[in-house]
């Protein structure tokens, strides 16, 4: 007999089968669950690796994990990272600030003097020209 990699209680192993049977699930948490369930039923990784096209350390990682955190393992954990600073309603601001005429002196506005102007008008404490950019890119 296969070595059981991953063992699910009764009660675990319905609660996957039904999270993987109801509807719009991300295609990495049908993964994980389905590389978890393979495992309880006694596949070996390779035959798993292979199914799924995941390495055997990435399998191995899930299996470990489950064993620690049982099923949140599926979920990612919040990413750490630079938090959005910038909200919608200043993002309005600068693409109007774009689209009135620029200062005199100026025949258009460049990306750094609208960063500079958003921040001269407190639009937001401080912004970088290709942030600008891509606030503007994301209007077309």
């Amino acid at each position: 007999m296969k070595k059981q990699h991953v063992q699910f209680s009764p009660v675990g192993q319905e609660t996957l089968e039904t999270q993987m049977r109801q509807g719009k699930r991300t295609a990495k948490l049908y993964r994980r669950a389905l590389a978890l369930l393979e495992l309880d039923r006694g596949k070996t990784y390779t035959e798993v690796s292979n199914t799924l096209q995941v390495t055997i350390p990435t399998l191995s990682g899930w299996a470990a994990k489950y064993r620690e955190n049982g099923l949140q393992t599926l979920y990612d954990k919040p990413r750490s990272g630079r938090h959005v600073e910038i909200d919608g309603a200043q993002r309005a601001r600068i693409t109007a600030l774009a689209c009135n005429t620029p200062p005199e002196g100026y025949a258009q506005w460049s990306l750094r003097l609208l960063a500079d102007k958003a921040v001269e008008l407190g639009y937001c404490e401080h912004i970088s020209h290709t942030e600008v950019g891509a606030v503007l890119k994301k209007t077309n």
